[in-house]
């Protein structure tokens, strides 16, 4: 009997590891849609929070206050938990790994999209800066 599993996710993009009852881990890396140039939309999760931990790299988590565009640079090892109804999107560097925590039942039919102006992109690539090695 295996009383342990060991779960690593080095291509790009989102993958599943696992998912536990009601919850899932994923890993998030690097794609070429997150590059701050291409960010279009922000999402919302409306059943559930959604926690974050970088891993590696670097990674500017982003969420919109009304619609104010703001900024949150990850700090390795911390938790970032994004509370539900909150739209959010992030940028990664080519580096970056992140772990998400998040509900099994999250998907698009529960987490509408709002599609960014052009005020609001300008602010992601204004906010993102050159934030420990994203350009």
């Amino acid at each position: 009997m295996t009383h342990y599993e060991v779960y690593q996710y080095n291509e790009i993009g989102y993958q599943k590891l696992f998912s536990f009852q009601s919850w899932r881990i994923a890993i998030l890396n690097y794609i070429d849609e997150l590059d701050k140039e291409k960010i279009t939309k922000f999402q919302a999760h409306l059943e559930t929070d959604e926690a974050f931990v970088l891993l590696e790299g670097a990674a500017t988590l982003f969420y919109l206050d009304q619609d104010e565009v703001k900024p949150i640079h990850l700090e390795k090892n911390k938790v970032y938990n994004m509370k539900k109804g909150v739209y959010h999107s992030h940028v990664l560097s080519k580096t970056c790994k992140l772990l998400i925590i998040e509900e099994e039942n999250t998907s698009d039919d529960n987490s509408p999209f709002h599609v960014l102006t052009d005020k609001q992109k300008a602010a992601v690539i204004r906010l993102t800066g050159e934030n420990h090695g994203i350009i």
